[in-house]
């Protein structure tokens, strides 16, 4: 039986933080459940990672969560699975001044940063509430506790990841329910996201930032997130620390 063994989700995995997140897990024995668009990219790191640990399940599906019906499909097609834990890592940015942003980008943008979330995290929270031990960790951005030039509008998308997981949070441990909701912030993280957001190819990041995370430092944070009790990881800007704690808005 499926339901015998225990998975970690991920969405977004075939690159940046959410490949480095799921290699983090697999060190710990997780069995995985990846998605993303990009199949060759998934299958690679399946094959990467079945050869390093062959005693874990990898489970691979290729949605594009942009889609509001994909992304129910996708929820809908791990009915037969018990997910212990959940990371909401798909997401994408944008720089540009809102005047002259490319609309099409921003409503892919806000599909995947915030429809897309909200859909899965309720889900999750509806089938897994009363489950022990049960984690759903979203992916905010330190942008989603301040506002960066040039990227007001994925700022604010990314403010909403930030204060709806704060607040179902709260909602959750009101309600003295089993599952825990977290909110990880990083800041500037090497990763596709500058080619993504700049629609630049050759974006260059020791030429736009002084500092930076990679990949892998980050899903040690995530890890770090998950072995705490609180609710929220942020990455301080100035020295790029990084700080655990609890809801950074008023409930």
């Amino acid at each position: 039986m499926i339901k015998d063994k225990h998975y970690t989700c991920i969405t977004g995995a075939s690159s940046g933080i959410g490949e480095a997140v799921a290699r983090a897990f697999a060190k710990r024995g997780h069995h995985l459940i990846l998605t993303a668009r990009r199949q060759e990219r998934l299958e690679s790191l399946r094959a990467e990672l079945v050869e390093e640990h062959p005693q874990l399940d990898i489970v691979l599906k290729v949605f594009d969560l942009a889609d509001s019906q994909q992304v129910y499909d996708f929820y809908h097609s791990l009915k037969d699975y018990h997910i212990s834990t959940w990371v909401n890592n798909a997401g994408f940015g944008n720089y540009s001044s809102v005047a002259q942003q490319d609309l099409s980008k921003i409503s892919q943008m806000i599909s995947l940063n915030i429809e897309a979330l909200t859909i899965l995290s309720s889900l999750y929270a509806h089938d897994y509430q009363d489950t022990k031990d049960s984690q759903l960790i979203n992916l905010s951005s330190r942008g989603g506790y301040m506002l960066v030039p040039n990227a007001v509008t994925y700022c604010a998308t990314k403010y909403y990841v930030s204060a709806f997981t704060e607040g179902l949070a709260l909602e959750l441990k009101r309600q003295n329910a089993n599952l825990q909701a977290k909110v990880l912030a990083p800041a500037a993280t090497k990763t596709e996201f500058g080619q993504v957001a700049t629609d630049n190819q050759n974006y260059n990041y020791d030429q736009a930032f002084s500092q930076y995370h990679s990949s892998e430092q980050m899903a040690n944070f995530l890890l770090k997130l998950y072995d705490s009790d609180e609710i929220v990881g942020l990455v301080d800007v100035t020295d790029f620390s990084f700080h655990l704690s609890g809801p950074l808005f008023k409930y």
